[in-house]
């Protein structure tokens, strides 16, 4: 895969090459094993940019499960979260009294993972978890708790394996981030 690519005008880099991800998928899929033996979680994927890494978690997961898909909006085509989320579709499976575990592809601001367990918390799941490829330490609102993390990243807009620009290169095997562009030199400096 490229070191660099070029969407929307935008010079981006590699950040996480493919085998990296491929390694952090099977560790966190061998943590949920261990965590849920024993139970049959319901893996719920948050369309649209988690539906890479939840079907490779998935796959890599040996337990039994069940799978569902919410799907929320808070970024439209731009570079950062509006801070608003919505829901888009919801849930068609039975949470109360089950293990729910939630796969994001990003968590950022933790807004959309705030929003969700005040969606499902109420349905009286056994247990709600969260497992996200990528987490914004740095962005993330303060008490946003996160069960299991892939990569701990700078706070950089990223791309690729199922992270969009615009719609655009999710199907990027690795994950890119935006080029910082070097400051103009002032003139008569």
């Amino acid at each position: 895969m490229a070191a660099h690519i070029t969407v929307n005008g935008d010079r981006f880099v590699e950040m996480i090459s493919e085998r990296r991800i491929k390694t952090a998928v099977k560790r966190l899929a061998r943590k949920i094993d261990r965590d849920h033996r024993g139970t049959v979680p319901v893996f719920i994927g948050i369309l649209n940019g988690a539906f890479i890494f939840f079907a490779d978690l998935i796959r890599e997961v040996t337990i039994d499960c069940e799978v569902d898909f919410l799907k929320l909006s808070s970024y439209g085509d731009a570079k950062i979260s509006s801070g608003n989320v919505r829901l888009l579709k919801d849930l068609n499976c039975q949470v109360e009294g089950r293990d729910i575990i939630i796969v994001e592809d990003i968590v950022d601001t933790g807004l959309s993972v705030e929003y969700i367990r005040h969606l499902i918390a109420p349905q009286n799941p056994r247990s709600l978890k969260v497992v996200t490829l990528l987490f914004k330490a740095d962005s993330v609102k303060p008490g946003t708790h996160v069960d299991y993390i892939g990569f701990s990243i700078p706070s950089d807009f990223v791309i690729g394996y199922g992270l969009d620009y615009a719609q655009r290169d999710r199907n990027l095997k690795a994950v890119y981030r935006l080029h910082a562009k070097a400051p103009r030199e002032k003139a008569g400096a």
